[in-house]
């Protein structure tokens, strides 16, 4: 059968009962950096059981419990506050993973407020020591283009964190700039003047797609792009599920509520009597993730990131 949303609760909340819904998989977060900002927050909301999340369209409120989730995925540029919580997530059996932005733009300046590379480096190590490097992925994202920023630029930004962090994790994941996708991306580094930002051509993509490859043959890593429509697939580079559903069977297959889950969430038959993958429908066209529930609110990070369609500047 296919996803027909999250089960609905009655939850105790300081307020009294309210209705809320029950997720199995809580993504914290797309829009803003909750464990670099947020962490304390976060600890908080779990040991009460709930959140309230404020629906940036229509203004209105829902509650989403903890009571069902059973996992967890985390997005971030900088995992170091949240690092000491980690030990009550295990303790609470919490199944959960990183995806953890690493990106080189100190020069250029497009991440005013994100921490020094070095230091994050040095985060994203701790982690995987921690957590494993299956569940501490790597997201070079987005790549840049500009008339000071070129292919071969790019390429050496990506090779020299990777060349530190290789032995750490099992995936990169890649992504192009959309500036014409987003007016507010476009808007943002017109208003910080970077007027010469580029769309990615064919071409470029695949300069990038066979540097990307010897990377590849030299770290033994997978690499992916996220919500892209290139198909890379000839120079090894796959579409990725930043909520994944496969890393989730393989890591935490003693969790059987979670494979349950899982498992509901492929139609026995189309048309074709094929399996359809289970998919977030809310998320964009190119977008392989499986469905989740996203706690962030736009406009919170504080990073400050030029290029995004998210964050306040």
């Amino acid at each position: 059968m296919s996803f027909k949303g999250w089960r609905k609760v009655i939850i105790k909340t300081d307020k009294g009962p309210i209705n809320g819904i029950a997720p199995v998989i809580i993504s914290a977060s797309r829009v803003t950096d909750i464990p670099a900002f947020y962490s304390e927050w976060f600890m908080h909301r779990l040991r009460k059981g709930y959140v309230e999340w404020v629906n940036r369209f229509n203004g209105k409120s829902q509650h989403v419990s903890f009571e069902k989730t059973r996992a967890i995925i985390f997005w971030t540029k900088n995992a170091e506050p949240i690092l000491k919580f980690l030990p009550e997530l295990d303790r609470k059996v919490i199944n959960y993973y990183f995806t953890f932005t690493l990106n080189d733009y100190e020069k250029e300046k497009l991440e005013p407020e994100v921490p020094p590379l070095e230091g994050r480096i040095e985060t994203f190590k701790k982690l995987s020591d921690y957590i494993g490097k299956a569940r501490t992925i790597w997201r070079f994202d987005p790549l840049i283009l500009t008339d000071k920023i070129s292919v071969d630029i790019l390429l050496n930004k990506i090779y020299n964190i990777g060349k530190l962090i290789h032995k750490y994790t099992e995936k990169l994941v890649i992504s192009f700039i959309d500036i014409n996708l987003y007016r507010k991306v476009r808007n943002n580094l017109l208003k910080a003047g970077f007027i010469d930002c580029k769309e990615f051509t064919d071409e470029h993509m695949i300069r990038i797609a066979k540097g990307l490859k010897e990377m590849k043959n030299e770290w033994n890593i997978e690499i992916a792009t996220c919500a892209e429509k290139v198909d890379l697939s000839e120079y090894g580079i796959n579409h990725n599920k930043c909520i994944d559903d496969t890393l989730m069977i393989r890591e935490f297959n003693q969790d059987k509520e979670l494979m349950e889950f899982l498992n509901q969430g492929y139609l026995s038959e189309t048309k074709n009597n094929k399996k359809k993958a289970f998919k977030d429908k809310g998320q964009r066209k190119y977008c392989g993730c499986i469905p989740s529930k996203d706690i962030g609110q736009y406009n919170t990070c504080k990073h400050r990131c030029i290029y995004c369609y998210a964050g306040s500047q």
